[in-house]
């Protein structure tokens, strides 16, 4: 594939950003640095009607109420279906792809000539992962009826399996030896993953299985402590030095400019290393310039004289002049939680730490993570280690079955009647029914929070209809954070999809009817298969999370 055109010197082009950039009628009109650059462009009136998106991938993870209906607020106040800004993200790629392979193969690409493979967080909840998949969908990469050509992968697993096929000679920090990664690795060796991306950390340690496969030892973890971290304290430190409102009236009146800034910004932030001692110069654009005068009645120097800090001065070429010791104070909270995040999650028997993501480039995280682990531990940053992802990605795409088993975040299950014993059960879930003595509320599960599921390992649960003649089950599909949940209505116990089982339409049955729910947790989403026990055809069974 060819690298994107666009971007800022000094910066490898082969990421681009993720921004979309829609018409005032909300209609596509370009993704990353072109997205970025004409609206750059735009006439600062005219831009106010434009719709621009940026860094958009978080509240798929924030959002405890994600749903089809979810919105993105752009940097003019006007909020975007979010499922229709990650489907033209999707659709710009898809298109994209199939373009250039079509110029490098020397024929019409189609669709279904190609497998294709969405990396996501491993921290992300089912809803997100739907989410992603709703998109693909209405990108058009896959079909509902036909959704195996889309593969949901997760990124550390991406990474991971690409690092382990990669030879030390390629990997930053390691001499001339020759030998892949995999060569040195025995069955039950264990490795760490760290994936810093732009918004959110995951951490993964994986074992060496016989044969070759992985195994993930725990479920993976992390939080939202990326480079955008280190942004927010960017942001922090201009509201303490011009004020929150001054800042959130620029953000609303100026957007390009504030654009521009965070542009010059990640300019600067990458430029931050552990040893450097001269200062950094920021530059502000006009329109910041320009407004603090106009609504602040004095200078931005003015502001930074009252503010009082010999770390961040006005320099004479009208740039915020900021000390490195200070830009290391920037990074420190971020940094912090991350290596507090690994020395959590480290033990005895991990070899290897590889840093992989975006924000693994930056020589403050890479000093962090190789100060907060044992000198046992070799820590291997990959080269150009934004890309490690993509690749791995590639490889995950012709084999996902590398990773065989993996551990359950959460404890998932039904709710069901169980026999009421008095000595177990609460009097409050008491329920007479006819001659019966029954338990309600209890929680079923199918698999529990930290659990180790194979990959295509099966758990099985039968389920009657009212009626014979029933078109349609529905299932209410619970999940907490504790393995030991007894009732569906602790406290910590949420209700997080809904399993709808359409039924065939079938001859009259004489038999109580029942159905066979086969679901399967040991893969990167949540599947699930339903059997009709009565007349063995399969029924259309699905787990909707945004129900």
């Amino acid at each position: 594939m060819r690298k994107w055109s666009g971007g800022d010197p000094g910066v490898t082009n082969q990421k681009t950003p993720t921004i979309v950039l829609l018409r005032p009628s909300g209609e596509f009109h370009s993704f990353g640095f072109e997205a970025r650059d004409f609206y750059h462009d735009l006439d600062a009136n005219e831009a106010k009607k434009w719709i621009f998106l940026d860094r958009f991938k978080m509240p798929l993870h924030s959002d405890q109420n994600l749903n089809k209906l979810t919105q993105l607020e752009s940097a003019n106040g006007r909020l975007v279906p979010a499922l229709q800004v990650f489907a033209h993200a999707l659709k710009f790629f898809k298109d994209h792809a199939l373009q250039e392979l079509s110029d490098e193969l020397g024929t019409n690409m189609r669709i279904n000539d190609v497998r294709w493979v969405v990396t996501v967080p491993a921290i992300w909840r089912p809803q997100a992962k739907q989410f992603m998949r709703q998109a693909a969908y209405q990108a058009g990469l896959a079909t509902e009826n036909f959704p195996e050509q889309l593969v949901i992968a997760l990124e550390p697993e991406a990474a991971s399996i690409f690092c382990r096929k990669s030879r030390y000679s390629q990997l930053s920090g390691a001499s001339s030896e020759d030998m892949t990664v995999e060569d040195t690795l025995t069955v039950g060796s264990q490795y760490m993953v760290v994936d810093c991306g732009g918004g959110t950390v995951d951490v993964t340690i994986h074992e060496v299985l016989s044969g070759g496969g992985l195994k993930e030892v725990e479920a993976a973890s992390g939080d939202v402590m990326g480079s955008v971290a280190v942004d927010q304290q960017f942001e922090n430190l201009l509201r303490k030095i011009f004020g929150g409102k001054f800042i959130e009236n620029f953000q609303r009146k100026r957007p390009i400019g504030w654009v521009d800034m965070m542009i010059a910004w990640e300019s600067r932030k990458r430029s931050t290393g552990p040893d450097r001692v001269s200062p950094l110069n920021v530059a502000l654009p006009f329109s910041f310039i320009d407004l603090h005068r106009k609504v602040r009645g004095f200078t931005v120097e003015t502001s930074l004289r009252n503010f009082a800090d010999q770390n961040i001065k006005w320099s004479a070429q009208g740039m915020l002049r900021i000390s490195s010791a200070l830009m290391r104070d920037l990074f420190t909270p971020t940094l912090e939680a991350i290596a507090a995040h690994v020395s959590a999650h480290m033990n005895d028997r991990i070899s290897h730490l590889f840093l992989v993501g975006g924000f693994a480039e930056s020589r403050m995280l890479q000093k962090a993570i190789r100060f907060s682990v044992a000198e046992h531990v070799r820590v291997i940053i990959p080269p150009d280690a934004s890309l490690t992802i993509l690749k791995g990605a590639v490889l995950f795409g012709l084999d996902p079955t590398a990773v065989r088993m993996r551990t359950s975040h959460m404890t998932y299950g039904v709710g069901i009647l169980n026999k009421y014993i008095t000595s177990i059960h609460p009097v409050k879930k008491k329920l007479i029914r006819g001659s019966s003595v029954w338990c309600k509320d209890v929680f079923d599960a199918y698999v529990r929070g930290g659990e180790t599921v194979a990959l295509g390992d099966v758990v099985q649960r039968s389920y009657a209809p009212v009626r014979s003649d029933q078109s349609e089950i529905v299932i209410n599909f619970y999940s907490c954070p504790r393995a030991n949940v007894n009732f569906i209505d602790e406290e910590d116990v949420i209700k997080c999809a809904t399993l709808r089982i359409q039924l065939p339409k079938t001859v009259a049955v004489t038999s109580r009817r029942e159905l066979r729910i086969s679901m399967m947790f040991g893969d990167t989403e949540i599947k699930i298969d339903c059997l009709d026990v009565s007349t063995g055809s399969r029924a259309d069974a699905r787990a909707d999370f945004f129900a």
